[in-house]
């Protein structure tokens, strides 16, 4: 399993880099569960992180086809290897679906073809009054998403841990996984709950408050990560990996 730290600066992103981040992501906390950052601050987190780390992007919860087609092909340009995409207000799976696909073509053509759509479920799908996350798998797979994630929409209400059993979370992974697609996990999760992730089977851990000084709408801190870290390799490997170089480059292939 692999940590992703989302990020809302360049300064940010150095920190998540510092602590040993697997992923970068873009996201402006302070516009909700997706909240994406201007294209110049996505510029300058790439630059940042000079390709040691696979840098991804939320764009948001998409409504329009052609507005989602834009964003994407713009972020994917601007260096996101991955953009992440969500549907609050839409239950209805067939506008889910073109949605998706549009900002697949988006970010085909905005990375000639080597990027890829992260589709995002909320646990909280009541509240968000989105498609049910095992109807969005379905459906992301048929779209050409590479990947899905489960979070939560209301980040005042419960975390992910909260919400799902973890054997329905895990039934919900190894579904995902069936259909070729990768899985992240987020939704206030803490160090506490990473081995709940793990255990359900994930592919990416994704944080925001936890690695922060100041919870969600704080700052990102090295040391915050550095223990993320330790939590996630040292249950993955048995060994104590927490000082591996953090500069040392990680592919855009490796699951993402």
């Amino acid at each position: 399993m692999r940590l992703l730290v989302s990020v809302a600066s360049p300064a940010e992103a150095s920190a998540a880099l510092a602590g040993g981040a697997d992923v970068i992501d873009a996201k402006d906390p302070l516009a909700g569960a997706l909240g994406a950052v201007a294209i110049d601050v996505l510029r300058e987190i790439h630059a940042a992180v000079a390709s040691r780390r696979p840098v991804t992007a939320a764009l948001g919860d998409a409504r329009d086809e052609a507005a989602i087609e834009r964003a994407a092909h713009e972020f994917a340009a601007a260096g996101a290897a991955f953009v992440k995409v969500g549907f609050a207000g839409i239950v209805d799976a067939g506008r889910v679906a073109a949605l998706t696909a549009a900002a697949v073509r988006g970010v085909k053509a905005g990375s000639d073809g080597n990027g890829g759509v992260v589709a995002v479920a909320y646990a909280d799908a009541d509240r968000a009054a989105s498609l049910a996350p095992a109807a969005l798998v379905e459906v992301a797979a048929r779209a050409g998403a590479k990947g899905v994630l489960l979070d939560t929409a209301d980040k005042d209400g419960p975390g992910l841990r909260g919400l799902v059993a973890p054997g329905a979370l895990a039934a919900w992974v190894a579904g995902a996984h069936q259909t070729g697609l990768l899985v992240a996990l987020a939704g206030k999760l803490t160090a506490d709950d990473l081995p709940f992730v793990r255990d359900a089977g994930a592919d990416i851990a994704g944080v925001r408050g936890a690695a922060c000084v100041g919870g969600r709408t704080g700052r990102v801190s090295a040391d915050q990560v550095l223990l993320l870290r330790r939590v996630v390799h040292e249950g993955a490997s048995g060994r104590h990996e927490a000082h591996e170089d953090a500069r040392k480059p990680i592919s855009l292939r490796v699951p993402w």
